[in-house]
């Protein structure tokens, strides 16, 4: 006998954006002779779903439908681009509640958050709409004597989305509004942790007028259909958000046929908070940089810096603030942290915690599971942490901040630079001189000053060393799914 549902499920309106099915040239695609992947809420385990677990003669067609949809998206007139993308987006917001619960059920966040991240999601689908007709724009040149010259912008092809379970709806528009907005066609490979939420956007494609074969999602585990994606020359660009390793194996995979890539990896943040700024506000926007999403963000902070003037006084404010954030199931009223997303998170994370502790840090806050039990954990702050523990050198994707004191600006630099990772830093300071200097001098590709929010559909989203390659979103995100065509003449 299947196992009951969730009962959840039953708090959304249009039962119709809970699709069991991938979506493949226009038709949902059952499991049929296929296994299937349990999808459960990771804050009681419950069971939400399945979906057909895809391998690659699946994969292979959805390639295929999407190398022969892309014959005629690209020449779709950029105004039927910009309408269907804009539809898109409107479905999104007018669907946002039933959305955002999808997303609670299998990826556990609060439901503010869910909310937030369809907001979000939406406004990818929003800014490239406008985008359009910025990809086949002649870019003229100075002519050589005798010639003329132009130079303009293509869509390369089929994409391959391969997105990530902490933020299921936004790490899809990101790429596929920019790709399709480009001319190309897109196949996702959503995690298999959180699938519906890729297939609640497929359902309302469709709604907006996404011809068959333009928007694809292809469901379960990643090794039946990973060699597919990046092995098929039909697949000429690769997106992927998630770790640093895997990233590193999907370039490998996708050399032979030299796909064109765009790797958001690894984070490792570092926060520096410098003895003149305002000790309520830095905490406030610790507790926002460490604990949204339970910490599970690539753009999470994991190490904080802190002057030694200040840094007892701020401990003790940012220790209190988190010792305040509420734990439990997302949709549960006033919630702010939900559970981890699956048993090797919480060991992470306990382990990190448990090995800085043995190392000498104190714990001001939290320090294990929650008493909640099951995957959630308490938000913990440890400080006095040094170079020697686990959670200052590796990312521990989860709800515990690790501070240490620093007595010069050089020195903080120095530390916060100390990592293989460059996506994202944080600088809390009054001096705006410092902050520019400081800013300028942090290796990674985003800075946020006096803010923890700090993304955007405008902003090119991206690192530097091992936190990838490229940008996604804003105007460069759009070029990522373009070539230059030269064209010379002679008159």
């Amino acid at each position: 006998m299947k196992e009951q549902r969730a009962h959840s499920l039953y708090r959304l309106s249009d039962a119709r954006l809970l699709r069991e099915q991938a979506y493949v040239n226009g038709r949902w695609t059952a499991a049929d002779d296929l296994s299937v992947v349990e999808v459960r809420d990771p804050a009681d385990g419950d069971l939400i779903g399945t979906v057909p677990d895809m391998g690659p003669r699946e994969t292979r067609a959805a390639i295929e439908a999407a190398a022969e949809a892309f014959q005629s998206w690209r020449r779709t007139a950029p105004e039927e681009r910009t309408t269907i993308l804009r539809a898109w987006a409107a479905g999104m917001r007018a669907n946002a509640e039933d959305l955002a619960v999808l997303m609670v059920l299998e990826q556990g966040k609060p439901l503010k958050e869910a909310h937030g991240e369809i907001a979000y999601a939406a406004s990818f689908l929003e800014w490239f709409a406008e985008r359009t007709h910025e990809v086949g724009r002649t870019i003229e040149r100075p002519p050589m004597p005798g010639r003329e010259t132009r130079v303009r912008r293509e869509p390369l092809g089929v994409v391959a989305a391969i997105t990530p379970w902490n933020f299921p709806s936004a790490m899809i528009t990101r790429k596929a509004a920019a790709a399709l907005a480009a001319g190309c066609t897109v196949v996702v490979r959503p995690a298999e942790l959180t699938p519906f939420s890729a297939t609640a956007l497929a359902e309302l494609g469709e709604r907006a007028g996404l011809p068959p074969g333009v928007f694809n999602v292809v469901t379960g585990m990643p090794h039946g259909m990973i060699g597919e994606l990046t092995s098929n020359p039909a697949v000429r660009a690769i997106s992927f958000t998630g770790s640093t390793e895997i990233g590193a194996k999907l370039l490998s995979w996708s050399a032979p046929t030299v796909k064109k890539a765009c790797m958001e990896l690894g984070g490792h943040a570092p926060f520096l908070v410098f003895e003149d700024a305002d000790l309520d506000t830095a905490a406030d926007l610790a507790v926002a940089a460490k604990f949204q999403t339970t910490g599970q963000d690539c753009l999470a902070v994991n190490r904080f810096l802190v002057h030694h003037a200040v840094y007892e006084p701020f401990l003790e404010r940012f220790a209190e603030k988190a010792a305040a954030l509420v734990v439990g199931p997302g949709l549960t009223p006033g919630v702010d942290q939900g559970p981890l997303m699956n048993a090797r998170a919480l060991t992470k994370v306990d382990g990190h915690v448990r090995d800085a502790v043995q190392r000498g840090a104190r714990v001001l806050t939290g320090g294990g599971p929650h008493p909640l039990g099951g995957l959630f954990y308490q938000p913990t702050v440890l400080a006095d942490a040094h170079r020697d523990m686990l959670i200052w050198y590796e990312e521990t994707f989860g709800p515990a901040a690790a501070v240490m004191p620093f007595k010069d600006e050089a020195a903080a630099i120095a530390e916060a630079n100390d990592s293989d990772y460059g996506l994202a830093a944080y600088v809390v300071t009054n001096d705006r001189d410092r902050a520019d200097r400081v800013a300028d001098a942090l290796d990674c590709g985003m800075v946020g000053i006096n803010c923890a929010s700090i993304t955007g559909a405008p902003i090119p989203f991206g690192g530097t060393k091992r936190s990838g390659l490229g940008r996604e979103g804003g105007t460069v995100g759009l070029e990522e799914y373009t070539e230059l065509k030269y064209v010379c003449s002679r008159n």
